[in-house]
């Protein structure tokens, strides 16, 4: 999970310079989204374990974020009511 907080009125710019940007591999699924103050979180799904080597977005532009980019790393234990595994 990729988070980031554009500074004041740049978050079409945070946006749009995100879901440019490209990632050397092909996740199995990537969702872009936009929260109040200029938020923009990217969700990006990989087959394997969670604390593997993948890729991930780099900084924005300093211009555009108010902060450094937040980043988490989850593990899918359960979908729809079902677990995993």
């Amino acid at each position: 999970m990729w988070e980031a907080r554009a500074r004041e009125g740049r978050g079409p710019d945070l946006l749009a310079w995100t879901r440019a940007q490209p990632l050397p591999a092909t996740p199995l699924r990537r969702e872009t989204f936009t929260a109040p103050q200029d938020r923009v979180l990217v969700l990006t799904w990989w087959e394997g374990e969670p604390d593997a080597d993948y890729p991930e977005l780099d900084e924005p532009p300093e211009e555009l974020v108010t902060r450094a980019v937040h980043r988490w790393r989850f593990a899918s234990v359960e979908v729809d009511g079902h677990p995993k595994g």
